[in-house]
């Protein structure tokens, strides 16, 4: 079945229109990392940002060991193919090395992170082993110096650097810290951000409606993705359409916070405080976006606070957050920019747009009957229907010279996950 967008009252009209990559560069040379350092011990440091390179003060492996649960050997004495019969002399466990040497004919039973004993050079699998007492017997030929042998520095040396700056520690990562006997990280501190809602319209959770009047949902989009970008959030509610409180609002938010996050208001003719407000205490420019959905955007600085004014629709909200607010606030976090993850895979079904802007279109990926994966569209694509930004896990990007897709052709899209 066919799905294309509603007709675009703005398609054919994108003279003047902002490309995305320039939007997002623009916002990107505009910010910078935010000042201030924590020392933290691995266990708080999950998902913080190293604010220096962390270095190796050690080998890891610190000593040569056996990969492998087995039996220590010579490699020259192994290259009988007929078999291989040699004495064991003795066993070497995790944290309890052999104190002897290995000689000619001889063999130690190994345990996996063992320490190689002195002589030996390869370890044999026990699985390929007979032992008959002291005597072990094993096809030999294939046993090779080196074999099932991890040396030390082999994973890291002595000077190496381990971690850069900017690095968002994984679990891996602290692994890795603690490997080196590292216990504590500078990171950068978290970033704070203020956000709120403007209009007279929105109600709370909770409330009860009158005509007119709508649940504000925006707040909790943006809670749910700061929150997930490992912010400090200021939730400062819904802004009443009044001159001076929202001028309040934005002085409040910028003294308190590195960054400030509104939705809604940026859009050319609405009636409302916030432009004039802007004006009055900031530099932030207008921008339309050629993009859908999310066209109009605001940028720049309120006091020392940066500000992004995204648009008033939720999956607009979402839309601009992901690909302009969020690289933003990650570098002023201090993190290593990097590309989002974006797939080329068939489409299931035919997709129409207007040229003129770039498409994100909700999609979701998933695997068909052979194994492939493929995305297919949500639903309804106008920027107000939520529940089809629910039932996503990706966009689906189409480029603003495209006119769509037919069912089968290929598609770049962009999980959620890689965001």
């Amino acid at each position: 079945m066919s799905k294309s967008s509603p007709v675009d009252c703005c398609s054919g009209h994108t003279s003047g229109l902002l490309g995305v990559q320039e939007a997002r560069t623009r916002m990107l040379a505009a910010v910078s990392p935010v000042g201030g350092v924590e020392q933290l011990t691995l266990r708080d440091a999950l998902d913080r940002i190293l604010a220096e390179d962390v270095v190796s003060g050690l080998d890891v492996p610190p000593f040569a060991n056996s990969a492998m649960d087995g039996y220590a050997v010579r490699s020259a004495d192994c290259a009988d193919t007929a078999g291989v019969e040699l004495t064991v002399v003795g066993s070497s466990f995790a944290g309890s090395p052999y104190g002897g040497e290995v000689g000619t004919g001889q063999a130690v039973r190994i345990m996996t992170g063992a320490v190689m004993p002195d002589g030996a050079d390869a370890v044999v699998m026990q699985e390929r082993v007979e032992r008959d007492g002291d005597r072990v017997r094993f096809d030999g030929g294939s046993v090779k110096q080196g074999l099932n042998v991890r040396y030390a520095g082999e994973d890291l040396k002595t000077g190496d650097t381990v971690l850069e700056a900017g690095k968002r520690l994984a679990a891996a990562d602290l692994g890795l810290l603690a490997s080196l006997g590292i216990g504590e990280v500078r990171v950068k501190r978290r970033l704070r951000v203020a956000f709120f809602s403007t209009g007279d319209e929105l109600r709370g959770v909770g409330e009860a409606l009158e005509k007119g009047q709508i649940y504000d949902s925006n707040r909790y989009i943006l809670h749910g993705l700061l929150n997930q970008a490992g912010i400090d959030l200021i939730d400062m509610g819904v802004i009443p359409d009044d001159r001076q409180a929202v001028r309040d609002a934005f002085q409040q938010a910028s003294a308190m916070a590195d960054a400030l996050v509104t939705s809604g208001g940026v859009s050319v003719g609405e009636a409302d405080f916030v432009k004039e407000t802007l004006d009055e205490l900031g530099q932030v420019d207008f921008w339309k976006i050629a993009i859908k959905p999310g066209k109009p955007l605001a940028f720049g600085t309120i006091n020392d606070a940066v500000f992004f004014g995204l648009p008033g629709n939720p999956v607009s909200v979402m839309a601009t957050f992901y690909q302009f607010a969020r690289p933003a606030l990650r570098k002023m976090m201090g993190e290593t920019p990097g590309e989002p993850l974006v797939m080329r895979v068939p489409c299931t079904e035919t997709l129409r747009k207007a040229p003129g802007r770039m498409e994100f279109q909700r999609g979701r990926l998933a695997r068909d009957e052979r194994g492939q994966w493929v995305v297919h569209s949500t639903g309804l694509q106008g920027s107000h229907v939520l529940s089809s930004m629910s039932r996503a896990n990706c966009f689906i990007l189409l480029a603003a010279e495209s006119s769509g897709v037919e069912a089968g052709g290929l598609v770049e899209v962009q999980p959620f996950c890689g965001l």
